[in-house]
């Protein structure tokens, strides 16, 4: 499999179905206050390195890094339900964590959801350890907080 993960719009047609795919996923597990999916609108501002994951002409994920003041963040992480397994998510968060070394971030920090084992699983593997909640985040019963030192 020759997955490249490459600089995305994420307005083009093929991000737009994946982040609706997402959203409406974040919709059946989570209540609206504890949904912190970012917009196309929000991901398309300054400030927001978008990548997708691509073989040939089909996107088959995506994720996103919000540069923070002090860490980066990890957003709107997924993988097409056919693509899961061959290790996409994998190689989206290793260029996410690549683009945050590049600009000299201490961290990488990330919010998931309790429902979201395989995800929670993959972090771990690459090195996240829960933490508390930052920015604009409260501590609620769904979301699990992470993060990974890049130091």
């Amino acid at each position: 499999m020759s997955v490249i993960i490459e600089p995305g719009n994420p307005r083009d047609p093929n991000s737009i179905a994946l982040l609706s795919q997402s959203h409406a996923l974040m919709q059946r597990l989570y209540p609206p206050e504890d949904s912190y999916a970012l917009s196309i609108d929000a991901l398309s501002e300054a400030g927001i390195l978008f990548f997708v994951a691509r073989e040939y002409d089909v996107v088959l994920g995506c994720g996103a890094l919000a540069l923070k003041d002090g860490y980066g963040e990890i957003k709107s992480m997924f993988t097409e339900p056919f693509a899961r397994s061959l290790g996409v998510a994998e190689k989206i968060i290793k260029r996410i964590e690549l683009e945050a070394r590049l600009v000299d971030l201490p961290v990488l920090r990330l919010e998931t959801g309790y429902e979201l084992a395989a995800a929670l699983a993959l972090y771990q593997k690459l090195g996240f350890k829960r933490c508390g909640a930052f920015g604009v985040y409260k501590a609620n019963k769904a979301s699990i907080f992470m993060e990974k030192s890049l130091s």
